[in-house]
């Protein structure tokens, strides 16, 4: 189980998640990955110094949420790969940098594939979003 804190629950954490995050699909599922802001990347606005930075503050805590519609399957089977896909989340949230946050969507296919398969496709899809690529245009 996840802690509280490493949860997402409100829909506007999910819709930003998916709006703003890096988008990568392997196999079964489908991750977006929202990586924080680097500290120096930020650009300034006026020529006063940022008073409320984040590294005045305790980093925030990786975040996760999982999307299993119903095209997966019914209730048993959408449950069964909720719970597989949040066992094998957080075994891998320590691995992504302190305040990002990742929302992963099972596609159909989740409902038949193994443990160790659906773990593959988890790694696969978080390598593919953590290095990105240049934006489409």
């Amino acid at each position: 189980m996840l802690a509280a804190a490493q949860r997402l629950r409100r829909s506007t954490d999910f819709a930003a998640a998916v709006r703003g995050g890096r988008r990568a699909g392997r196999g079964a599922v489908v991750v977006h990955l929202t990586l924080p802001a680097a500290p120096g990347s930020s650009t300034p606005t006026s020529p006063e110094p940022a008073r409320d930075t984040g590294a005045e503050q305790p980093s925030a805590p990786t975040r996760a949420g999982f999307v299993v519609s119903k095209a997966v399957g019914p209730a048993v089977v959408r449950n069964r790969v909720r719970r597989r896909l949040r066992h094998l989340v957080r075994e891998r949230l320590g691995q992504l940098p302190a305040g990002s946050t990742l929302v992963v969507r099972a596609l159909p296919a989740a409902a038949d594939v193994s443990y160790q398969r659906l773990g593959a496709d988890l790694d696969a899809a978080l390598a593919a979003a953590r290095a990105g690529r240049g934006r489409r245009r």
